[in-house]
């Protein structure tokens, strides 16, 4: 199925920078939390993924990424997840993190 332009202009990706990463045990996969600064339009959101096979806690904080910030929050067990980030997904199920390739001003958007 084709997507629209104006369904894709819909989808707000935007860049942030994470600044705290906790375990997740209560995740029924390994599973980190984490607190992502999308700058002072939108600010800071929370949110859930699976990449503990590739990074660790502290590659991560202070990393830039790219996410989703307008899809509906999600409850995660008693966690509410607050955005999407993006990532391409391995054959074993790792994650690559999608990210710019120099440090730019959290909040812009993908586009």
């Amino acid at each position: 199925m084709d997507l629209s332009w104006s369904e894709f202009e819909r989808v707000e990706m935007r860049v942030g920078t994470i600044l705290e990463v906790n375990d997740f045990p209560e995740a029924r996969k390994p599973a980190f939390q984490m607190k992502i600064d999308f700058g002072s339009l939108i600010g800071i959101r929370k949110t859930s993924a699976q990449i503990t096979k590739r990074y660790s806690k502290g590659e991560l904080v202070n990393r830039q990424i790219v996410a989703v910030v307008n899809f509906p929050t999600k409850q995660i067990g008693k966690f509410i997840s607050e955005c999407l980030i993006l990532g391409a997904v391995g054959v074993e199920g790792d994650v690559i993190l999608l990210a710019p390739d120099s440090k730019i001003e959290n909040g812009l958007r993908i586009g």
